[in-house]
């Protein structure tokens, strides 16, 4: 039998309720006031911050007698109107998780309260297959006009009667609930995440979160990575931008330009020449200047380091274990991008060693191209200049002795890589290192040969 991934609407893969999206689309086709029933704006602002609760839910019912009259027609016309509105306050990690659904082979549909005439234009745009939900009734006037007459055709779809539907819809559609999948916010919606084999709580209200933790079912946040943390919308990465000015600071004078290349909305991948220790506090700084909060890729050794490693988890850091291959880690960044994030790169890997160290020829891998190509996000280069006078390779500590006379470190930022075929990868990551290369000094490019000094400072601490 066939399997599906059943997906709830409000505070699950939209931000808050669609109830002021597709409102204002049927205010605006002229078909209700500002607000259809009164006291809805502050039963919407609780519901928000609390999720469902059976006065919103009342008002939900009610809808259907303030729809009487309405034309079939303009109403058709307005959740087109509404689903360009819905589709801009999707969660941004949903669309990363519809995918991944998908690639498991599951029939995506979506199953809300909310009338499926309103909604079915939304969940057309974001790919899915079927849609359960309420239904309006509607008779035809005298004049031969189609309207809805203030009735439901079959049930109220919410909490048993959501369920009651899509079994009904499984049956028919072949669909085994055993083995399919189910996600959600709201205590309400337990019958149904009860019955399918694959429940997971969304963002969920209070009361979802103690039955998913009581039950060990898994638990997702759609507006941050997995395991960021947040409290009255702020993050730990909010706070470690206040915390890396002090940083750097007393360590470097810092020239940073070209930072407005970093785009201010979406997906990007920052890729980065990587000369010392202290290079992520200069690259975090750059994204930070431009307004974003990047996530970085971590070595599991950092991760797994007591006190630091969960500081680190807690940025939204995404996991390197070189050991598996780096595929968790591919995969995790190319959520995080799908999710409209920054994913800072160093396609070098690691700071090159010896003679290698002053090859003017960047060499590196083709993580950053793939993840090009598979997301669809600009490749930003970024290069740096002078961190190793802070923290040079060879020693287990910045350098606190130059605080009078702090080293300069020169910090671009470019445009992004253009000509990326998106199929030759060794190609690709040549032209992206080569952008790289060329926002360094000209000191950078010349090829030379280093000092047995230069050399040992170049290498590991104890090598």
């Amino acid at each position: 039998m066939a399997t599906a991934a059943i997906f709830d609407l409000d505070r699950t893969l939209l931000r808050t309720s669609s109830t002021p999206a597709i409102n204002a689309a049927l205010f605006e086709a002229g078909l209700v006031g500002r607000e259809t029933v009164p006291g809805q704006a502050a039963v919407l602002g609780f519901y928000d911050a609390f999720g469902e609760t059976l006065p919103s839910m009342a008002l939900a019912r009610a809808a259907a007698w303030a729809s009487r009259g309405w034309p079939v027609s303009e109403v058709a016309a307005a959740a087109r109107d509404a689903a360009e509105r819905l589709e801009a306050a999707v969660q941004p990690l949903a669309r990363a998780l519809l995918l991944r659904q998908r690639q498991a082979g599951h029939r995506l549909v979506l199953a809300t309260t909310t009338p499926a005439h309103l909604i079915r234009p939304f969940a057309e745009r974001l790919g899915f297959d079927d849609v359960v939900a309420t239904r309006y009734a509607t008779t035809v006037d005298p004049a031969g006009v189609q309207r809805y007459n203030g009735w439901l055709d079959g049930g109220f779809v919410w909490a048993w009667g959501k369920l009651h539907a899509v079994r009904r819809w499984a049956g028919a559609q072949g669909v085994a609930l055993d083995r399919s999948a189910a996600f959600s916010d709201s205590i309400y919606d337990l019958p149904l995440l009860g019955a399918v084999g694959h429940p997971t709580a969304v963002n969920p209200d209070i009361r979802l979160q103690a039955v998913a933790t009581l039950r060990r079912w898994p638990v997702l946040h759609l507006n941050s990575p997995a395991g960021v943390p947040k409290a009255l919308g702020v993050e730990p990465m909010d706070v470690l931008r206040l915390a890396m000015q002090q940083v750097a600071r007393p360590l470097a004078r810092l020239d940073m330009d070209g930072t407005g290349h970093v785009p201010r909305r979406g997906p990007a991948i920052i890729v980065a020449n990587h000369r010392s220790y202290f290079d992520p506090v200069v690259w975090l700084l750059a994204v930070f200047e431009a307004g974003r909060n990047p996530r970085s890729l971590a070595k599991k050794e950092l991760l797994d380091a007591p006190l630091i490693g969960a500081l680190v988890k807690a940025s939204g850091a995404i996991r390197v274990d070189r050991e598996g291959g780096g595929r968790d880690a591919y995969a995790a960044a190319e959520t995080a991008l799908l999710g409209g994030e920054v994913v800072i790169m160093a396609p070098q890997g690691t700071i090159p060693r010896g003679p290698a160290f002053f090859d003017p020829e960047l060499k590196g891998k083709t993580g950053a191209a793939r993840l090009a190509a598979a997301t669809g996000a600009p490749v930003i280069p970024l290069g740096v200049w002078g961190t190793e006078r802070v923290w040079p390779r060879s020693s287990r500590l910045p350098d606190l002795t130059q605080v009078v006379r702090r080293p300069a470190v020169r910090v671009r930022v470019g445009p992004p890589v253009p000509g990326l075929s998106g199929r030759d990868f060794e190609a690709d990551t040549a032209r992206i290192m080569s952008a790289i290369v060329d926002l360094l000094p000209a000191e950078a490019k010349v090829r030379r040969t280093p000092s047995g000094e230069e050399l040992a400072r170049s290498r590991p601490p104890g090598s």
